[in-house]
């Protein structure tokens, strides 16, 4: 983190606090949450990360 900016009201230095303790505890949940399982999609790696958007032999492009 940065150090706090004296140039700002102390109000606003507050908020600014507030603010990244919210972004901290935010990052943190997200960490502890895994995502779900995807049901029913495709197997192997993802196409949009890997660019392989062929399936059966037929190539998709949306």
């Amino acid at each position: 983190m940065s150090e706090p900016r004296t140039d700002l009201p102390p109000a606003a230095q507050r908020a600014l606090a507030e603010a990244e303790e919210r972004r901290r505890k935010a990052e943190a949940e997200a960490e502890a949450k895994p995502l779900p399982k995807e049901l029913g999609g495709r197997d192997g790696p993802d196409p949009a990360r890997y660019g392989d958007w062929e399936k059966k032999g037929i190539a998709i492009d949306f």
